[in-house]
């Protein structure tokens, strides 16, 4: 089912009233939600009440995550540890020069200058790669490369920029240094035992750059998590369907989810299309949720006579249903419910509506599960805003922009209904009108979420 009934994006509601509800449709203001049906919804559908996005989110936590696994440090770049990796050896391991120059005992070189040099005998040099086979007397150096091994003896390196090399065997140091002045300690970039990538976070590129100096060739990290992706409706017909019959649409919303499961780090099962069957939504559910992490359903989540996803969904067991409605637009008729342990996910119809919600409400379920604790980077743009966006105070908007300008950056929203797909590839990111908000004004200045 679609939400064209709530209205697209753009397009006010009908009689809107605190809360998201339409007044009379979904109930009316001050009708209560049915007793024991967490965050509303009518056993026959009648209407559904709404919660605030961030109100979800806060309270949406199911318990379900990812089982742990084993993989090879070269297959693990954005995967996510199930605990904090730690250095079993101190890093680089050796006291190491960070300059090329001399090794030398700090106290002779002080009062070197210009005009009064210190004199030291040259012992010999460090090759790199190699132990150091000389050792730093009083009144003597020992040429090192950087990132050569310091001698015994020696506490500082005086960088080549401040010697001379007058007579043979002798150099003349022409500035003093202290103690530590161009090494690095032996345990001065990790410690043993020190944390080298934290519980939670996906390993990027340096972390593992790091792993592998430390000599740490395998890694525990929690399992991609499973998602089942299931299409509702007698309407929908699969992606590669050459002729549509009069009243058909393909199926665009799974496609586009499973893009952006693989993109968060998820594994998508897409389940198919389950036609306006009852019996067959709640088999079809059931099988996802014994086999899957979670499980996304897009349409059946409204209010129409077909829409059986809450239904459903209640027959999995408990704890069920946590809430049906989201304060947004586009987006409204929305499910979220615990089946077990298991989250299930109730999209609108309209694939700009489903993957809006997704975004903002599905990816963060997704991560919770797979054991992401830190909050993902976002690419973020402020812009200035080239027109005025109307909105409802108690409703949070999304508003799909196009940006142009490169030096000062101007955001035009994109205005349409819901139902247009079209309305997301040509925009090239959104922005976010808080639920307090009546309205962004024109010229303002705005924070643009990139895609």
């Amino acid at each position: 089912m679609t939400d064209r009934e709530i209205g697209g994006l753009g397009a006010e509601p009908p009689d809107r009233v605190p809360g998201g509800n339409a007044q009379g449709k979904f109930g009316g203001l001050g009708a209560e939600p049915p007793v024991g049906v967490p965050g509303g919804g009518a056993p026959g559908g009648e209407f559904f009440t709404t919660l605030g996005v961030s109100e979800a989110l806060a309270g949406f936590r199911p318990r379900r995550r990812s089982d742990t696994e084993r993989v090879p440090r070269e297959q693990a770049l954005g995967r996510v540890p199930a605990s904090a990796v730690v250095s079993p050896a101190p890093l680089p391991g050796f006291a190491r020069s960070t300059v090329d120059g001399y090794a030398v005992r700090a106290s002779d070189t002080y009062g070197a200058s210009d005009s009064l040099p210190s004199y030291l005998d040259v012992l010999g040099s460090v090759r790199m790669g190699a132990a150091a086979d000389v050792a730093v007397r009083p009144g003597a150096a020992v040429s090192v490369p950087t990132g050569a091994v310091i001698p015994d003896g020696a506490d500082a390196v005086v960088m080549v920029e401040y010697t001379q090399s007058t007579l043979p065997g002798v150099v003349e140091v022409t500035r003093p240094v202290a103690p530590a002045d161009g090494i690095v300690r032996a345990d001065e970039d990790v410690a043993p035992g020190a944390e080298l990538a934290p519980a939670g976070r996906p390993l990027r590129a340096q972390d593992l750059g790091l792993l592998a100096a430390a000599g740490v060739v395998d890694v525990d990290v929690t399992a991609k998590p499973r998602v089942g992706i299931i299409s509702t409706g007698d309407e929908v017909v699969p992606p590669d369907t050459v002729r549509l019959a009069a009243g058909q649409v393909r199926d665009a919303t799974a496609s586009a989810l499973a893009a952006l499961v693989t993109e968060a780090g998820g594994e998508p099962s897409p389940r198919g299309i389950v036609p306006d069957d009852a019996d067959m939504l709640t088999k079809t559910l059931e099988q996802a949720v014994s086999e899957c992490d979670m499980v996304v359903v897009s349409a059946g989540s409204s209010v129409g006579a077909r829409d059986m996803t809450v239904s459903a969904v209640r027959a999995l067991g408990e704890p069920g249903v946590f809430c049906h409605g989201l304060a947004i637009k586009p987006g409204k008729p929305t499910l979220l419910a615990e089946c077990g342990d298991v989250p299930v996910i109730g999209l609108p119809g309209n694939p700009l509506s489903a993957l809006v919600v997704f975004r903002l409400v599905g990816l963060p379920t997704l991560r919770l599960v797979g054991g992401i604790t830190y909050p993902p980077p976002s690419a973020t743009t402020a812009a200035r805003l080239s027109r005025s966006v109307p909105s409802a105070a108690g409703r949070l908007d999304v508003v799909q922009v196009r940006l142009s300008g490169e030096v000062a950056p101007v955001a035009t929203p994109i205005f349409g209904a819901s139902a247009l797909l079209s309305l997301l590839t040509t925009a090239d990111g959104y922005v976010v009108v808080d639920e307090a908000a009546t309205g962004l004004d024109e010229n303002a200045t705005v924070t643009v979420t990139r895609y």
